[in-house]
């Protein structure tokens, strides 16, 4: 039986586990969480002791942290992946940092004989637990066929985007640029409908069956006129984190991001008001200052 590690087993690799186990792969995983290792335990992974015991033997290391900075200490640090790791087996890259940060990534693996595959994802809690996320993968073509067994085990679609880091992380900024966007313009027409006294099941049944119908749409929308702001799995922490990304490319880049910013600043106000919120909670800083509220 093939042997896939991961780390990070939270709202996102925790669905990359379940399906890469209900592939038929032995997966070794370790989180700093011990209530994440348990529900780990209990859907069949085996828990990881170390980094190192993630690594061994295994033909690839799925990799889902939160942070370039946690990214690059579980693949450079003490006992970490690059060390430990079978030559000519894969680091798969799936968390959303800076282009620059796996662009260090891909350099510091240079000459290992260990392969990096950037390939952030794109579906959230829904798609990571139905293996239905698309995947924006860049990699050599090698390493790609080879990994294409796990990485199929837990997306819908995979997309190569380049031959090697940052392409993946460059294209996933340009995609939460959208994302963030769409999510500002429909918390603000929440709001506006909440104000105006329309029921949110009658604004849910005219924007599910519109031009402005989308997954995305369509899931806030359900989320927040059933005011469900917490434990959904999508963490406001992740997109706001993911919007820093896609504004300093902008800069970095000279181009103007100015919905992007728009949005940006609304998830820090739903961020900082309310931290353990998820995304649509958003929505609550804007029904504050208008004193009305959004229900079914």
């Amino acid at each position: 039986m093939t042997k896939i590690g991961i780390v990070g087993i939270g709202d996102m690799g925790s669905g990359i586990a379940k399906n890469l186990i209900a592939g038929g792969f032995d997966v070794h995983g370790i989180d700093t969480l011990e209530k994440r290792m348990q529900d780990f335990v209990a859907m069949g992974g085996t828990a990881a002791k170390s980094l190192a015991d993630v690594a061994q033997d295994a033909a690839a290391v799925f990799v889902m942290v939160m942070t370039g900075a946690q990214a690059k200490g579980v693949i450079f640090g003490d006992d970490g992946l690059a060390a430990q790791i079978p030559h000519g087996s894969s680091i798969i890259l799936t968390a959303t940092i800076k282009p620059a940060e796996a662009l260090e990534i891909a350099t510091g693996l240079e000459g290992t004989g260990v392969n990096l595959i950037d390939s952030p994802v794109s579906g959230g809690f829904p798609g990571a637990q139905g293996g239905t996320l698309t995947m924006m993968a860049a990699g050599n073509d090698e390493a790609m066929e080879r990994c294409r067994p796990f990485m199929e085990a837990v997306s819908g679609t995979i997309h190569k985007v380049g031959d090697a880091a940052p392409a993946g992380q460059i294209v996933k900024a340009c995609l939460q640029s959208l994302i963030g966007s769409i999510f500002a313009a429909t918390f603000e027409a929440a709001t506006l409908a909440a104000k105006a006294g329309v029921p949110g099941e009658i604004l849910y049944n005219v924007f599910s069956t519109s031009g402005a119908s989308s997954g995305i749409t369509n899931n806030a929308l359900q989320k927040i006129i059933d005011r469900q702001f917490e434990g959904t799995g999508s963490h406001i922490a992740t997109m706001h984190k993911d919007l820093t990304i896609s504004l300093a490319l902008g800069e970095e880049l000279g181009v103007p991001l100015h919905t992007a910013s728009t949005a940006m600043q609304l998830f820090h106000a739903g961020k900082t008001k309310y931290p353990d919120g998820d995304n649509w909670v958003v929505t609550r800083v804007l029904e504050d200052i208008v004193g009305a509220e959004l229900h079914r």
